[in-house]
């Protein structure tokens, strides 16, 4: 099918892109629900017979997102038990072959299970021709592939329930990180509707997010609604050094996943030469940014034993782990006081 370059994706305001698929009994559900997260592999620049390329792959709601598709990410989704049909938005950090080179056989899978849903693709500029190119090999497709082309040093969309801010590193090519949010809304309050007169017919709609006109008067779901109540955070970041915006951007984060290419200590001249990082420096941007847990991954090749250099790390930042391929957890939002 014809590509379609999506610059602004949907609703634009300044350097926020909405797009919003998610159906009303979808958004009705979107309280309570864990999101699943699994870093489908940990190597970087080639995949390695112990070793899949680095790849994120998250679920919420019974869609799926990916994160870079490097060389053999259908192999580590596979192993993992996960399937590619619910994904409905793949990220790019950046065009190096170890992390897009394995899109046009998804492409081809997701096509021979008969998908017909349009795919969104988010990456940095360039992103539709480099697409193009890899299609040559992935020319037929039954469904639609719709681009964002990320503008500027961040940028932020809402799609589908999810707030996603794509921010820029530090790599010697155009590179992004991610931060995936999925926001809470604050909790009802029947007194708030009462103390407006709201009718009780419209109290429901209202608390699912649905904004009411009826007798010349607008009821917004604000008017009901306490504050925002926390939601979960994942921030994801590879191919970079240090920077300012990955430490703003993972902030507060539930769970933060940081590429650690060398483990040893004197490795930090060809990190910085390399524009990579190592476990005491993803460690230090894990402490600065306050994240519940960080995970490395991006691994070199040379790296054999990545568990070996761990504990230096910890003396910076505590809950710190050496991720190995498949590593998951499911995130739940916090019970408040008084619920079980």
């Amino acid at each position: 099918m014809d590509r379609q370059i999506c610059h602004s994706g949907g609703r634009s305001t300044g350097d926020r892109i909405i797009i919003d698929r998610t159906t009303d009994a979808v958004k009705a559900g979107l309280r309570g629900r864990m999101l699943d997260v699994c870093l489908l592999g940990t190597g970087g620049m080639m995949p390695l017979p112990y070793r899949w390329l680095t790849s994120l792959m998250m679920r919420y709601n019974g869609k799926s997102i990916l994160i870079d598709c490097g060389e053999g990410t259908q192999i580590a989704m596979r192993e993992k038990g996960w399937s590619p049909t619910p994904i409905d938005i793949i990220c790019f950090t950046h065009f190096h072959a170890d992390h897009i080179s394995g899109l046009p056989g998804m492409l081809l899978t997701m096509g021979n299970a008969e998908r017909t849903e349009p795919l969104l693709l988010i990456g940095p500029r360039g992103l539709a021709k480099v697409v193009a190119s890899l299609r040559v090999i992935a020319p037929e497709l039954p469904f639609e592939l719709k681009f964002i082309e990320i503008n500027g040093p961040e940028q932020v969309f809402e799609i589908n329930g999810y707030r996603i801010t794509a921010f820029k590193v530090n790599h010697n090519v155009l590179c992004y990180g991610y931060s995936l949010e999925i926001l809470r809304q604050g909790k009802f309050s029947p007194e708030r509707a009462r103390e407006q007169g709201i009718p009780l017919k419209y109290w429901n709609p209202l608390q699912k997010g649905q904004t009411i006109e009826a007798d010349d008067v607008t009821y917004t779901p604000d008017m009901v609604l306490g504050p925002a109540r926390k939601g979960l955070k994942v921030t994801y970041t590879t191919d970079t050094r240090p920077t300012e915006s990955i430490m703003k951007n993972a902030s507060g984060s539930d769970l933060f996943i940081c590429e650690g290419m060398y483990g040893e200590d004197d490795k930090l001249e060809k990190a910085k030469g390399y524009k990579h990082m190592t476990f005491r420096e993803a460690a230090t941007l894990a402490k600065q940014a306050d994240v519940g847990e960080m995970w490395l991954t991006h691994y070199s090749p040379s790296l054999a034993h990545p568990e070996e250099y761990i504990e230096e790390a910890r003396k910076i930042f505590s809950r710190t782990i050496a991720a190995k391929d498949g590593r998951s957890i499911s995130l739940d939002f916090e019970q408040e006081e008084g619920t079980k």
